[in-house]
């Protein structure tokens, strides 16, 4: 019991290094490529996890040549955009110019309720508000809406609003994020100044932010 609960915690370690290393966007938008790797490595995590007679690098060692393998297919897509097209696809247009394509429909096995359903999901519930509608390489659609059913935007009123920028944090759980502060110019001594007027110091705050506009926001832990 206690071995399998050890190369559980091993093989998890390895896994999550290995989900890393992969990148940030395969945690959001798989490609097809990289959904079949994550299967795959959980699958074969699965195997020495649960079997005790099977030795763990059976299971370690594949992980590894498959995070070798996306790395590599990663690079080749950077490289070549035809490889990027066959490994990973191209585009579809569902809606083009205010219409169905139905041919690109078929091709796609999308039904009409599931591309309503799309829509929905990017609150657009007027088929007929469409532009264009794209579905992308990871299954997303992205809608396009026509000019006159799209949100206003202050450039529409010749509005050019202030440059707010980013707001940083300063404070998160107590803890001084000096990188942040040398990165707006500032000290622990101007942090504690302006954390102070709100009644206590910054290593008491759950989370101090301060954004583009100089506005703060501070919250007390509780004790």
């Amino acid at each position: 019991m206690l071995i399998t609960f050890i190369r559980a915690i091993i093989l998890y370690i390895i896994v999550l290094i290995v989900m890393r290393l992969m990148g940030k966007r395969e945690i959001s938008q798989l490609q097809p490529f990289e959904l079949a790797i994550s299967i795959m490595i959980a699958d074969l995590a699965s195997i020495p996890m649960t079997e005790p007679g099977i030795p763990i690098t059976n299971g370690i060692i594949p992980i590894l040549g498959l995070l070798v393998m996306h790395l590599l297919i990663s690079f080749i897509n950077i490289k070549s955009l035809r490889a990027r097209e066959i490994v990973c696809g191209k585009p579809s247009i569902l809606i083009y110019r205010g219409k169905i394509d139905e041919r690109v429909l078929r091709k796609e096995r999308f039904t009409i309720n599931e591309l309503q359903e799309r829509l929905r999901g990017n609150n657009v519930v007027n088929i007929g508000d469409v532009e264009y509608a794209i579905l992308e390489t990871s299954g997303q659609v992205t809608v396009i809406q026509k000019p006159n059913k799209r949100n206003t935007i202050p450039e529409d009123f010749d509005i050019m609003p202030e440059y707010e920028g980013i707001p940083y944090d300063l404070v998160i759980d107590g803890k001084i994020m000096y990188d942040n502060l040398k990165l707006i110019q500032k000290d622990y001594q101007w942090l504690k100044k302006q954390v102070n007027k709100f009644g206590f110091n910054p290593e008491d705050a759950l989370v101090v932010t301060l954004d583009g506009k100089g506005q703060f926001f501070c919250q007390k832990r509780e004790e």
